[in-house]
């Protein structure tokens, strides 16, 4: 009999196959794309301050003096820690908004009224507050991704299946045994659909805070290159978020992927 840990190793080499064969024809575009892009640009002779060839950003991520990596880890980071941040207080926060009605009545106002503050305008008071460190760019990241998670994990712990919370009553099951048996597994594919836009909303969080004060970071990269009018880094600066918000948003698929499996046999039911 294969063991536990071999039997996820081979699920994860499964859906990690899955992926690639799901995602291939948009790959194939992609290269298509960049190769009419290149072409239409040495056949137009178009600047490169105003668009550079695929092989100009490339040749950027590749051999510039840039030290990409330090400011791929630094925005990875922020984001990370704005994410996380989300998702603790988040989740708490839908349970509290399902399970205590008149803290939900006095509370929800003030999240509604947090997520409609435009964050760009909320930036500077948060560099003003907080100094030019990593602080304000991990609370723009929390911020951004923390309404979407809220939401989410209150519509799953509705959700609850009336006749399994009935069930629990007729057998005398104490609240946090009707939490941990019904509601919680019931929300986590919620969750995890809140977890897939928080992620990049947090993204977009730390690169705004880079855009108003930092001295690392892509969006830091993206601001910098447009003093100096280096098309190139910006559009590599751009690439690379793309690419660091796809792997972050796969990881998060993974993770959905592990940690419900009953989820993936109701789907694959249905």
């Amino acid at each position: 009999m294969p063991s536990e840990k071999s039997r996820l190793k081979g699920l994860t080499t499964m859906v990690a196959a899955r992926k690639i064969l799901t995602y291939a024809p948009s790959a194939i575009i992609l290269v298509v794309f960049f190769f009419f892009w290149e072409a239409s640009v040495a056949a137009f002779s178009i600047p490169s301050f105003l668009i550079p060839a695929p092989s100009s950003i490339f040749a950027e991520l590749l051999g510039s003096k840039v030290n990409w990596m330090e400011h791929i880890l630094f925005t990875t980071y922020e984001t990370l820690a704005g994410f996380a941040l989300a998702a603790v207080i988040g989740i708490s926060t839908g349970y509290i908004i399902v399970h205590f009605r008149t803290i939900s009545n006095i509370i929800y106002p003030y999240i509604l009224a947090a997520q409609i503050v435009p964050k760009v305008a909320v930036a500077p008071l948060f560099f003003i507050w907080f100094g030019f460190g990593e602080t304000p760019k991990i609370l723009l990241s929390f911020l951004i991704a923390y309404f979407p998670i809220v939401i989410d994990t209150v519509v799953g712990l509705r959700a609850a299946d009336p006749d399994l919370l009935d069930y629990m009553k007729l057998i005398d099951a104490k609240p946090h045994q009707v939490f941990f048996h019904v509601k919680w597994p019931n929300a986590l594919p919620h969750i995890f659909g809140s977890f897939k836009v928080a992620m990049t909303l947090a993204i977009i969080g730390a690169v705004i805070g880079e855009f108003v004060g930092a001295q690392k970071g892509l969006g830091y990269m993206i601001v910098l290159a447009q003093q100096h009018f280096t098309t190139s880094i910006i559009f590599a600066s751009l690439l690379l978020l793309v690419v660091l918000g796809t792997l972050l948003y796969l990881a998060i698929e993974l993770a959905e992927f592990l940690i419900t499996p009953w989820y993936r046999k109701m789907k694959r039911i249905s």
